[in-house]
């Protein structure tokens, strides 16, 4: 299984509510990526098979998209620890400025 090697996570304090959501909404990101992936390798598929049908698809969907959430809270691409890394300085800095204004 692949592992990510990022610290971006490992650096997120659970205490930090804005660090807290970030990295939701970076994990929800990840997972609709992946299940927007898997989808397209289902539909690239080489024809329909002889037990296909719009039951079995519908929880191969859901199957797909329990697989898609679960791969992203192990962070098996990385996706949202570069997203992560890349809106921490964007969000302490707004958090900064938040801080700045109401004091103001």
């Amino acid at each position: 299984m692949i592992q990510s090697v990022s610290t971006a996570t490992a650096t997120t304090s659970t205490q930090d509510p804005k660090a807290a959501k970030l990295k939701s909404a970076a994990q929800a990101f990840e997972a609709v990526f992946l299940r927007q992936m898997i989808g397209s390798m289902r539909q690239a598929g080489l024809g329909d098979g002889m037990l296909d049908s719009d039951a079995s698809n519908q929880f191969r969907d859901m199957a797909d998209s329990k697989l898609a959430d679960s791969m992203s809270q192990k962070g098996v691409l990385g996706i949202a620890d570069m997203l992560i890394k890349q809106m921490t300085p964007i969000v302490e800095h707004s958090a900064g400025d938040a801080t700045t204004g109401a004091k103001a």
